[in-house]
């Protein structure tokens, strides 16, 4: 191509799309390569928390799904929830909200091309793309959590302690809480959201390596509600969850979404950070500071990555996993203030 476009964005999930919408509302000629066909499905809690259905609202989208009140931990008898100050949360299934973002980056007139992009040559005008004809003065890599760019840019830095994992099937049961339920096991966490009127999603998280329907007979009233029958997808697996990167730009190339970075989805933060850094993105390309991308992306996801981080190194202590839940029983105002700061 001789004269490029502004940005290319190699990854086409909510991350790369929200980043294409923006660019594309800002006046930037951008392009999304993506091999997958719309909607794109993959293991995830699919609750969006309060803070990314506004910043979805903000790009004029409507994404079907069923309102969350809040976030309620259980364990045994135990139980404890908090209600959302700032508006309701959503359930909605993936593929629901990436047709919606798909369906928004094609009438804003931004391409979406079957391209796979694991390589990129920058230099000072801009970046190629080996074997595509692609060329932009940016390459934004939306590309996941196993992100080919950021490992072939030698970004890739080695996460310590136990991996863990994501395994999620749905359940034709309506809800039985208008919250999401974040029950808590011995070796797992089971995170079940409300999707629909008779339809439910049940993300487990764990750094045990067996089979979802073994998983779930840990958490036995829960299995109680979900009889085998009832199941209507197939499981779906991701992870290691946690991913880090050396830092979010590179020359000419900026990572954002999963790509950027991951801790781990215990918060269920995922979709909100994906929004989020994809705002300051392009934000910070329009202004041409995009070096203050890195600090921006610092600053918005700060408070996501602490509380994340504390939650997770303590469900990793074997002395100190057995107390979060009732310390949160023990105190319900702090339990709130945290859910309220994360949604």
């Amino acid at each position: 191509m001789s004269g490029g476009h502004d940005l290319v964005i190699a990854g086409g999930g909510p991350a790369g799309l929200a980043t294409a919408l923006h660019a594309a509302r800002a006046g930037l000629d951008a392009v999304v390569a993506e091999p997958r066909e719309a909607p794109v499905d993959k293991a995830c809690g699919e609750g969006l928390m309060p803070g990314a259905v506004r910043a979805l609202t903000a790009l004029g989208l409507d994404v079907p799904g069923h309102p969350i009140a809040g976030i309620r931990y259980v364990q045994g008898p135990r139980r404890v929830e908090a209600a959302f100050r700032a508006g309701p949360g959503l359930g909605a299934r993936r593929t629901a909200l990436h047709s919606a973002l798909h369906r928004a980056v094609l009438d804003a007139g931004v391409p979406v091309l079957p391209l796979r992009v694991e390589a990129v040559r920058q230099d000072t005008t801009g970046v190629s793309v080996p074997g595509t004809g692609l060329r932009a003065r940016w390459l934004v890599a939306a590309d996941g959590l196993h992100s080919p760019l950021r490992r072939s840019l030698g970004l890739e830095v080695k996460s310590r302690g136990p991996a863990r994992y994501g395994l999620r099937r749905h359940y034709a049961v309506p809800p039985w809480s208008p919250y999401v339920e974040v029950h808590w096991g011995e070796h797992a966490e089971a995170y079940v959201t409300p999707l629909g009127p008779a339809l439910v999603g049940v993300a487990l998280l764990t750094a045990r390596r067996a089979p979802f329907d073994v998983q779930l007979e840990s958490f036995p009233a829960l299995a109680g509600r979900l009889p085998p029958e009832a199941a209507v997808t197939a499981v779906r697996g991701a992870g290691p969850l946690r991913q880090r990167a050396r830092t979010r730009a590179h020359g000419r190339v900026l990572l954002v979404g999963d790509a950027a970075g991951y801790i781990d989805a215990l918060t269920g933060e995922g979709i909100s950070l994906a929004l989020t850094g994809a705002e300051a993105l392009v934000t910070n390309l329009c202004r041409g500071t995009s070096r203050r991308y890195e600090t921006d992306w610092s600053r918005a996801t700060r408070r996501h990555r602490l509380l994340t981080e504390l939650l997770v190194r303590a469900r990793q202590r074997p002395a100190l996993a057995p107390h979060i839940m009732p310390a949160a029983a023990r105190l319900p105002r702090l339990f709130t203030a945290a859910v309220n700061a994360l949604a």
